[in-house]
């Protein structure tokens, strides 16, 4: 499935680009294999300075692929080691430093996983949503603790909870990204910026990047999420948000209590 998330190593940085367009790039369990093995294999290559993470098609990702959280959640066995998304501990231990282009709607993990990145770019038509909430679920990658930091409680309490997407102008004056650009751009701005962040001091770029993040913190909001996300997936809540994607119409929630 590598095929998948293409690999590209040249002029110091890591290409990693999504590459699953006629399922706009759903992210299943084999692909977050490779993109985590790779970030990690990173930190060990003197050949690699930059990391770019990139999709090609006319969506960045549109999440986790919907099948693997439905045959976690019918499983009858608790959840095991495998279950778990080996992207996210990837991402916090990252001491390489991670730029991303973001072409078109980046959903879910498309969208908490730029909060681990230290540059991001967007093209002028990209969309942002975390619709946690909407699938019964909660949010992931440490983003409950990164997201408020970042652009405050009030705007991320309505991107979990009311999923309401973030477009390119909000999401470069909240800082979620650094620029928008035209999409032709997109992905040449983002080479650039890797291409100059790699030509800086590496040692000296490191221990920055590993100054700005606390990896013990985001590691324990990222075990203590990912047991509030196992327990959703087992709920009724979460067949009833599943079965309502499914059969295309708004889920209810009504008898819930």
């Amino acid at each position: 499935m590598t095929e998948h998330v293409l690999v590209e190593k040249a002029d110091k940085i890591l290409v990693l680009t999504l590459n699953r367009p006629d399922k706009k790039n759903a992210l299943t369990r084999a692909m977050y294999k490779t993109l985590a093995t790779e970030i990690a294999n990173a930190e060990a290559d003197p050949n690699v300075r930059c990391v770019l993470i990139m999709a090609n098609g006319d969506m960045f990702t549109a999440g986790n692929d919907l099948a693997d959280f439905a045959a976690i959640g019918a499983a009858t066995s608790a959840p095991g080691p495998d279950d778990g998304n080996p992207l996210l501990p990837a991402l916090a231990h990252a001491r390489t430093p991670i730029v991303a282009a973001v072409n078109g709607r980046a959903v879910g993990i498309g969208v908490t996983m730029l909060l681990h990145c230290d540059m991001v770019y967007v093209a002028d038509d990209a969309l942002l949503t975390t619709p946690f909430v909407n699938l019964a679920l909660v949010p992931e990658a440490a983003s409950s603790l990164l997201m408020p930091l970042r652009i405050g409680h009030v705007r991320a309490f309505e991107m979990f909870v009311l999923g309401e997407p973030v477009n390119a102008e909000k999401a470069v004056s909240w800082g979620i990204a650094n620029r928008a650009v035209p999409p032709a751009e997109l992905h040449r701005t983002a080479r650039a910026a890797a291409l100059a962040i790699a030509a800086r001091a590496p040692a000296s770029v490191v221990a920055t990047k590993s100054l700005m993040r606390d990896e013990k913190l985001l590691l324990a909001r990222m075990s203590e999420e990912g047991g509030h996300f196992g327990r959703q997936l087992k709920s009724e809540e979460f067949k009833e948000a599943f079965t309502a994607f499914s059969q295309r119409r708004a889920p209810d929630f009504s008898k819930f209590g």
